[in-house]
């Protein structure tokens, strides 16, 4: 059989295609080389090898900070949020999306108006209430708000009105199932991709989130990674090896979570999409 040649829009988006991933991948690469080079070495210029400078970094950083522990106070942090966030909310979007009741609309519509406001608007209102119920210094009040995740009610709403029939709840009502078993049973593992999606991106938020954990936190101990790196920076004043150092090793959980759940991540960003 004769090869039929590829047509030059093919070979066009190959190549812009790949300068994308290159421009996404170098940041990480380059990153990753400073962590195992000298303050000096990263002054000169860009470098491409790895140096000989990681167990040097390393220690800089631990002999001043705890980046483990800091590990660990954003994975207690940030799996629960995340687990939190996606039960509850698909449990809500659930039932914005095959209930039917006076003022559905309008209720909805405020858990969206919620987007619209940024969070640092409600930082101090939300410190002084944490102040009063005595939260201040813990864990809680950084994971409990993720029940609220408007961003992800609504991503699942959509999900489930377009890929979810009525007909299967009435059959699993028909057949004396409850509601919670319904949801728990058919509703959450059928809208697993977009669940997961959004897991995804709220793992990402909550690891990487700075403010509210600065603010929150006063035990260092306690501190997240995020709280963590922004101190070896305040330590070391143009120490960038250990800065890169600390920064990899924020980035592996969060590269870990994606590589893991990729196959989730772009069946849910693919959702509607028209099969060829």
């Amino acid at each position: 059989m004769i090869e039929k040649k590829r047509p030059a829009s093919v070979i066009f988006m190959y190549v812009v295609l790949i300068l994308l991933a290159l421009i996404c991948i170098v940041p990480f690469y380059i990153m990753i080389i400073n962590s195992t080079r000298s303050n000096t070495e990263i002054s000169q210029g860009i470098y491409l090898t790895p140096g000989n400078q990681l167990k040097a970094n390393y220690l800089i950083i631990q002999g001043k900070v705890n980046i483990w522990r800091g590990f660990i106070s954003s994975v207690i942090i940030a799996v629960p949020a995340v687990l939190l966030s996606a039960f509850f909310s698909a449990l809500t979007a659930y039932g914005f999306a095959k209930f039917h009741f006076k003022g559905k609309e309008v209720l909805f519509w405020i858990v969206l108006g919620t987007m619209m406001i940024p969070q640092q608007l409600g930082l101090i209102g939300y410190y002084d209430l944490c102040v009063k119920m005595g939260l201040i210094d813990s864990y809680v009040p950084l994971i409990l708000p993720n029940i609220a995740n408007a961003s992800m009610v609504f991503f699942i709403r959509a999900y489930i009105e377009s890929s979810i029939p009525d007909s299967l709840i009435e059959a699993g009502l028909i057949d004396g199932a409850g509601e919670f078993y319904i949801f728990n049973k058919l509703i959450l593992p059928l809208s697993m991709p977009a669940v997961a999606t959004m897991s995804i991106f709220t793992f990402i938020y909550k690891w990487n989130d700075l403010i509210n954990p600065m603010v929150l936190l006063n035990s260092a101990d306690k501190f997240t990674m995020p709280v963590v790196i922004s101190n070896i920076r305040g330590l070391y004043e143009a120490n960038f090896g250990a800065i890169y150092l600390g920064v990899t090793i924020s980035v592996i959980p969060i590269l870990i979570v994606v590589i893991t759940f990729s196959r989730a991540l772009i069946s849910g960003l693919t959702i509607g999409a028209v099969k060829g």
